[in-house]
């Protein structure tokens, strides 16, 4: 399967903006701190799902992304194609020329894995991922550590061992 992390990055971000979208707009800057993604990677991912009508961005204080679209009419599978992402597990890309120019023996084999994949990630909305136990746990979580990046006097006067 040839998902790349800029797939898993795509999906992981836009999962993070469906989760807090009660907020308003939520800056990149927020979602890198909570996702461990780099900014600059979050830009480039983030003008190719505007591009294709995922998200809507709002400029100035207070701006940000939010979804285009309700959390429910977005899936998996057209977040990973928007930025250009294949679930493709063929080892020739689809071509058909995986072996000296001609289709391999088990080409057939991969391209219904790939469908299936597809079919999966095409069955799959954002709302739904949410609903899964440990996604609203794992992002319990993640917001703490915003949290604390943004307060740093928060952390000064936390409570810490000492010997006395």
């Amino acid at each position: 399967m040839k998902l790349t992390t800029k797939g898993r990055y795509a999906v992981t971000a836009m999962l993070d903006l469906a989760l807090h979208h009660e907020r308003g707009p939520i800056s990149l800057s927020d979602i890198s701190l909570r996702q461990g993604i780099s900014l600059s990677y979050l830009e480039q991912l983030f003008s190719k799902l505007r591009k294709r009508g995922l998200v809507n961005s709002t400029r100035g204080p207070g701006g940000g992304y939010t979804l285009a679209h309700a959390s429910e009419d977005i899936v998996v599978a057209d977040v990973i194609g928007a930025v250009d992402e294949t679930v493709d597990s063929t080892g020739c890309g689809g071509n058909s020329d995986c072996q000296n120019r001609q289709r391999c023996l088990t080409h057939g084999l991969w391209e219904d894995l790939s469908t299936q994949i597809h079919d999966f990630l095409s069955g799959i909305s954002l709302a739904e991922v949410m609903k899964e136990n440990c996604v609203l746990e794992v992002a319990a979580r993640q917001d703490q550590v915003l949290l604390q990046h943004r307060s740093p006097a928060a952390q000064a006067t936390a409570p810490c061992s000492s010997s006395d």
